[in-house]
């Protein structure tokens, strides 16, 4: 009678110290991960005359990583579920590292789009970590749970890392004298270690046998993601009077039809529509991409709101570039409070409701700016309540949809929030920037119209308004630890009836 508790308890033990040691190097990795994110953001005028551009042409550096992300996500995701997680990490490591020792040595504009893009090659490291992790916790009554606390912490680590980098980065190249291939030598550095923490310290996840890659699916795929993303950043780019960009995302929009024709045809897809229909997923997906019109698209336009003088456009906060670094921080600061809190919350509640309270955050947030932006505090009280809602979301999302895959299809579907997310945030910068750009305010040079404001924020507290009624949709015990209701030991509800479920044929 008492062994086997004995016995369970031992493998429990056993799972929790796994975990324990495997989040910690994942925690380094997603540390690096924010550092990359970081690094450059103040070294941007000192590229823009390294590489002897303009600051309109480094539109195109954003573009092109966004572009890679969206592309390479969902197929390295794939191939993580078939030929293993940390192989795929090491895989995208090792990419990352090679761009970034690229950009050491590139000295113009067409090799350094190049290796900033393929830099964008982090953007899966998230996906698979979750992955992972719950691939480890799959065998445990606690597993989704344990995925949830470990997506926190790594979000944590990712917005530490956001904010080292940005501290370092314009500290290194002040201390370097201006040597931009030195400065730039620190993150290639930072990432080459980091690949033999992964190779030595991370186990590889449990592959699921009898699987395929379909690559005509994921063909299909890239050619609608190309002409969809790409038609958002002409947009921005080129402006709404340019008809072609119209004609390129209804391409890219209709590309989509094929893709699903085939996809529902094959056994085993590039991406289970039929899955994604499930009640516990396609409110994740499609929170994942409006929640990316915020999280990705309202940081530019808070930077230069915060920067426009009140005394000669009649409104913003006229704030110096270093005081605009401190209100950043602290918004970061508020995703780190979101991401570490949610695991909590989501005891205490359960997830979905945790889901549905950080959705709400976020809407409160940005819809209160439109009322409180007059000064310094209100601005920062908005901007922290949506950050806490946004750094929640950043870890829940992959979380959920980890939770709601059923097995041999974790990394795909937690890929899949990224790559939506990022398309989200693709058509945020396509519609922020128009609407800045509209009626810029006469007489203030740069400054944008305070209209355009109001549609940024709108348009954000919009969209998170239409995730939270959305989640509402989800099952109540969905993403919820599975409970054991007749004493067999067998795992039972929501999540055991999906999680461990073959892919559908």
């Amino acid at each position: 009678m008492t062994n086997a508790p004995t016995a369970g308890g031992t493998a429990t033990r056993s799972l929790a110290q796994i975990t324990f040691a495997l989040v910690g190097f994942l925690f380094l990795l997603e540390l690096t991960s924010g550092i990359i994110q970081g690094y450059y953001i103040p070294l941007i005028s000192d590229l823009v005359v390294h590489l002897g551009v303009t600051d309109a042409d480094f539109n195109w550096f954003e573009a092109a990583q966004l572009l890679l992300s969206a592309l390479a996500v969902p197929i390295l995701a794939k191939l993580g579920d078939m030929f293993g997680h940390k192989r795929m990490l090491l895989v995208s490591t090792a990419l990352t590292a090679g761009a970034s020792w690229w950009l050491v040595v590139s000295g113009d504009f067409t090799t350094f789009l190049i290796a900033w893009a393929l830099q964008g090659f982090y953007s899966v490291w998230l996906p698979l970590e979750v992955a992972l992790i719950f691939d480890r916790g799959r065998r445990s009554k606690t597993g989704v749970s344990q995925t949830r606390r470990a997506a926190g912490l790594l979000v944590v680590a990712l917005e530490v890392g956001a904010i080292v980098g940005a501290l370092g980065g314009g500290a290194v190249f002040t201390a370097a004298g201006g040597d931009v291939a030195l400065t730039l030598a620190i993150p290639a550095i930072v990432v080459t270690a980091v690949f033999f923490a992964i190779l030595f310290g991370v186990p590889e996840s449990e592959r699921t046998t009898g699987r395929s890659l379909d690559f005509f699916g994921f063909v299909l795929l890239s050619f609608a993601l190309l002409l969809t993303t790409s038609s958002l950043t002409f947009l921005r780019i080129n402006g709404p009077g340019t008809w072609w960009v119209w004609v390129v995302m209804a391409a890219g929009l209709l590309a989509f039809i094929p893709f699903a024709r085939w996809v529902l045809g094959k056994d085993d897809p590039a991406i289970d529509l039929r899955v994604l229909a499930r009640p516990t997923m396609w409110p994740v997906q499609v929170t994942a991409g409006l929640f990316g019109i915020s999280v990705l698209g309202a940081q530019i336009p808070l930077s230069t709101f915060a920067g426009t003088d009140p005394e000669v456009a009649g409104y913003g906060l006229g704030l110096s570039s270093g005081m605009r670094s401190i209100v950043i921080g602290i918004y970061l600061i508020s995703l780190i409070a979101g991401a570490a809190l949610f695991a909590v919350f989501s005891k205490r509640l359960s997830p979905r409701l945790a889901l549905i309270g950080a959705t709400a955050l976020v809407t409160i947030g940005y819809f209160a700016l439109i009322f409180f932006h007059d000064d310094l505090t209100q601005v920062l009280v908005c901007i922290c309540i949506a950050g806490a809602g946004s750094g929640a979301l950043v870890a829940a999302l992959p979380a959920a949809a980890a939770a709601a895959a059923p097995l041999g299809q974790t990394g795909i579907a937690t890929g899949l929030t990224n790559t939506t997310k990022t398309i989200g945030g693709a058509f945020a910068s396509a519609t922020f920037g128009i609407a800045l750009a509209t009626g810029v305010t006469a007489g203030v040079g740069t400054a944008a119209s305070l209209s355009g404001y109001y549609t940024v924020w709108i348009v954000c507290g919009a969209s998170a308004l239409v995730a939270t009624v959305l989640l509402f949709f989800v099952p109540k015990l969905a993403f919820a630890d599975p409970v054991d209701v007749d004493g067999d030991g067998d795992q039972e509800g929501y999540f055991a009836e999906t999680a461990d479920t073959a892919p559908a044929k």
